[in-house]
This record gives structure tokens, C-alpha cells and sequence, in this order.
């Protein structure tokens, strides 16, 4: 696929984002912004917050991982173990829909951190903000790098566009597409993403199994037979990154955390007109999502078969299978028209994905940081909108700024590293609204940023130490014992009296 295909691909589906913006954001003013006036319909949050919660990382991860070595021993593959953490997310999904949203919603919250406030105090409620601004940027950032150094291979390294110029056009897009609209376009283009990453990856399935000659029973008997297709691994104790109990529980709290606890997850569930289609979204969005994951999981099993029988080269890193395949192979007319209908797909899916993840996260960035810190509630509205604009235009400059800083470290132990910090960061909020829902005690709100800065201290250290001096590996058990230690911290600094609002 030349570049020139590429970025006209490109330019149409940014022209229709566009569209769509100005469609949606006609006399919209900052509750369109931030709630969409409470109007949207229940299945399109649902359809749409599949793509937020799939970035990039997730479109050449999961694949890819399929086929990974586990500890370098190519006897062990991590095959289909992460479907394990996709039947946690269920549990936590569930939980989220049945204790939080019902708290949401009773409060009519904006942003969900103000529960923290009626619950403890002004400190509680800045602290788990901050957490929140610091988790997401982070995490943004490094999702938007990732599938932004795709593109850049794909589309731009041919053009001779340097890096810094073609990740300030994604971000530059994104804002021009949001700065007016906010959730309420949000709503509508995510759900288009959406569509164009489920297809992208349907198609490939589809055409691979083509070439392969398989039909749907045949290829789904060869997936199952392949080596590739284990789910669930009980034997190989905590130790194992495997390990079922290990994987169902982190992802029972994970999707806890980082949907439930989450401002930018949170913010479309509180589009829905009321607590009755909030639930019926969060069924639906789960049922999807296993679906989704689990045909990702297929098309990287699909994918190593291929790459197999027709005697390719397996890149070293696994997450670059999938890019290696859609661009370098597949791109090349290497299966006809089909192929390059697979290098087409795979960019739009990419795009669909990195984009529904990273204009939310503004969205959702901008609206913490209004509503929590700039006292949105006492301003007129012309006030709302001039505070709310420089806000959109701060985040996507400082995007910018941790974007260009990755790609300047050019290391993929700083993505990881940054990515351990993040899950560091959502433990102080675990302990936040578990102590605030589960306890009916009061704390000494001013002590409350101590003890989240010094919960994820001690659990690094804690963690370092056991890594150090035993055999056994953490995972995302970091969280839960961040998220304990933040609970320990606020039953000590708690007081007599009772604090319960819901």
C-alpha cells in the first residue's frame, strides 16, 4: 500500500469526524460538553465506549501476545490466557453497573470525584482528581505514541514527515473535531470508530481464513487444534503470569479502577437519561466486549498459522506481528486486492482505535479538571466556555509535550515503566471509594493526600523488596495492595463521627 493511498484513506475519515463535529455541536454550550444534556441513547454509550476502552496498544497487543514466549521458553505461550482477564472484567463490569453507577447517578455527578467530597472533604476530592489527570494523561499519551509510531512508519517515514510535525497533526485533529462538541460529538464518532475497529478486525479474520482456505467451521476447528487456543492455565501456580486466579481477580479490579473509577469511561454511562439505560449500556458494552476480545485473540492464533505456512519470519516482538503482516506483507499485493484490503482495514482499525481513546481522554481530562479545580458551578456561562476552551487547549499541548518526550527516550522499557506507574496511580482511587462506600467513618480530610502519595510508595517498595528475595513476579496485585494500604491508611487518620451518603 503506497503512502499516498494511506493518508487519502486518512484524509476522508478525518473529513467525516469533522462533519460529524460540526453536526453535533450546533448550539452546543458546556453541559452539551460535558454530559451532552443527559439525552443520549443507552446503545450508542454502549457501542461507542468499546473503542475507548480498545486503544492501538490493544489492536497489536492482544494479537500478538497470542504467540508470545512466556520467560523466554518457547515450550510456553501465553496462547489465549488473557481471555482469563477478560472474564474478570466481566465480575467488575458488574459491579460497576450495580454499586457505582447507583451512587452516580443519585448524586448527579458531573464528575465522579466529586462523590469524594460529599463523602470525606475538599482534600479527598482534589486528591483522587489529581490521580485521575495524572493516571489519564499519562496513560493517553503513551497509547497515542504507540499507534502514532505505526502510522508514522506506514504513512509518513515514506513522505518525509518528521515525527514531531505528524503527531501535532493527530493532535491538532483531534481537538479541532472536540473542542466545541466534547462528549456529545464523542458519543457519536466513537461509536463510528467503533464500527471500523470491529470491521477491521472481522475482515482480516475473514480474509486470512480465505487464503487458508478454510471455511468458518474449518477455521475455527484449526484455532482450536493450533497450539495457540489454551485458555485457562490453573497448574502453573502465582508465580505464572498465566496463572487463572491470578488473571480473573486483576481483571475483576482492573476493569473496576479503570472503567468504574475512570472519568472518561464514567462520563459517557452519565450521557444516558437515566440509571435504568446506564445499566442496559453496561450489559450490552460487556457481552460486546468478550466477543470483541475474544475475536481479537483468533485473529492473532489466525495470524501465527499464516505466518507458519507460508514460512515468514516472525518479527521479535510480538506486538509487531500485526503491523509487520497488514503493511509489509499483506500491503505488498502479496494476496491480491484482498491483501491490500487487509493493509486498509489494519490502518483504519489502528486509526478507529488510537483516535476513540485519545479524543475521550481529552474530553474526559478537560471536564475533571473544569468541574474539580476551576469551580465551574459559580460561573457564567460565557466564563464556562473561555476557561473550558484554554483547559481543551492546555491537554492537547501537554499530549504533545509527553508524546514527543517518549518518542525522544525511543525506549519501550520507559512505555512500560510508564505504564506500571499508571496502575500505581489508580490504587490510592480503589482505596478512596471502597473505604468511602464499604465504611461508614469520617477521616481527617487533610491527611488524605499523605496517605495517597505514601500508599503507592510503600507498595513499590513492598514490591521491590518480595521480587527481590522470592521467585514470586507481581502482576496488577501492585493495585490491590496499593488499593489496601490506602484503606489502612484512611482507618487510621479516621475520625468518630459518621460520614455515609449513600
Amino acid at each position: 500500500m503506497t503512502p499516498y493511498l494511506a493518508i487519502s484513506i486518512l484524509l476522508i475519515y478525518f473529513l467525516i469526524l469533522i462533519f460529524i463535529s460540526i453536526r453535533t455541536s450546533k448550539g452546543a454550550d458546556t453541559n452539551s460538553f460535558f454530559t451532552a444534556n443527559k439525552e443520549v441513547p443507552w446503545y450508542l454509550v454502549a457501542f461507542g465506549m468499546i473503542g475507548t476502552s480498545l486503544s492501538g496498544v490493544t489492536f497489536i497487543s492482544v494479537p500478538g501476545a497470542v504467540g508470545a514466549m512466556v520467560g523466554g521458553d518457547p515450550e510456553n505461550l501465553k496462547q489465549f490466557s488473557y481471555f482469563q482477564m477478560v472474564l474478570g472484567f466481566v465480575v467488575g463490569y458488574f459491579f460497576i453497573a450495580t454499586v457505582l453507577m447507583p451512587i452516580y447517578y443519585k448524586l448527579n455527578l458531573i464528575s465522579i470525584y466529586s462523590y469524594l467530597e460529599k463523602r470525606f472533604g475538599k482534600w479527598s476530592y482534589k486528591t483522587g482528581s489529581a490521580f485521575f489527570l495524572l493516571s489519564r494523561t499519562l496513560g493517553a499519551a503513551v497509547r497515542l505514541y504507540v499507534a502514532a509510531s505505526v502510522l508514522q512508519i506506514a504513512i509518513y517515514d515514506p513522505l518525509n514527515v518528521p515525527f514531531e510535525v505528524s503527531v501535532f497533526i493527530t493532535i491538532a485533529l483531534i481537538w479541532v473535531y472536540t473542542f466545541k462538541g466534547g462528549i456529545k460529538t464523542i458519543i457519536i464518532t466513537d461509536t463510528l470508530q467503533t464500527f471500523f475497529l470491529i470491521a477491521a478486525v472481522g475482515l482480516t479474520v475473514y480474509l486470512i481464513s480465505s487464503e487458508m482456505n478454510f471455511s468458518f467451521a474449518e477455521m475455527i476447528n484449526s484455532v482450536n487444534v493450533s497450539g495457540y487456543s489454551q485458555v485457562f492455565f490453573f497448574d502453573g501456580g502465582w508465580s505464572d503470569s498465566r496463572n487463572f486466579f491470578k488473571l480473573f481477580i486483576s481483571g475483576a479490579f482492573i476493569a473496576i479502577v479503570m472503567t468504574g473509577l475512570d472519568q472518561d469511561l464514567m462520563q459517557k454511562n452519565l450521557t444516558c437519561k437515566n440509571i435504568g439505560e446506564a445499566k442496559k449500556n453496561m450489559f450490552w458494552f460487556t457481552v460486546t466486549l468478550v466477543i470483541v476480545n475474544l475475536l481479537f485473540l483468533s485473529m492473532g492464533a489466525l495470524l501465527y498459522m499464516y505466518s507458519q505456512k507460508n514460512g515468514l519470519t516472525i518479527p521479535a516482538k510480538s506486538d509487531d506481528l500485526y503491523p509487520f503482516l497488514a503493511l509489509k506483507h499483506f500491503g505488498n499485493f502479496e494476496l491480491g486486492s484482498g491483501g491490500v484490503f487487509v493493509a486498509i482495514t489494519f490502518l483504519l482499525g489502528i486509526t478507529a482505535a488510537t483516535y476513540a481513546s485519545s479524543d475521550s481522554a481529552l474530553t474526559a481530562l478537560t471536564t475533571a479538571f473544569c468541574i474539580d479545580f476551576l469551580d465551574f458551578g459559580n460561573k457564567k456561562e460565557a466564563e464556562r466556555k473561555r476557561l473550558k476552551n484554554i483547559t481543551h487547549i492546555g491537554f492537547s499541548v501537554l499530549f504533545y509535550i509527553v508524546v514527543i518526550i517518549f518518542h525522544k527516550l525511543n525506549s519501550t522499557d520507559v512505555i512500560s515503566a510508564i505504564y506500571s506507574i499508571a496502575s500505581y496511580t489508580y490504587g490510592p482511587l480503589l482505596g478512596l471509594f471502597a473505604y468511602g462506600i464499604y465504611s461508614k467513618n469520617a477521616v481527617r480530610d487533610n491527611f488524605v493526600p499523605f496517605i495517597c502519595i505514601a500508599a503507592p510508595v510503600i507498595t513499590f517498595g513492598l514490591v521491590f523488596l518480595i521480587e527481590t528475595y522470592s521467585e514470586y513476579k507481581f502482576g496488577f496485585e501492585n493495585l490491590l495492595l496499593n488499593g489496601a494500604l490506602t484503606m489502612l491508611g484512611l482507618f487510621i487518620a479516621k475520625r468518630k463521627e459518621s460520614s455515609v451518603i449513600a
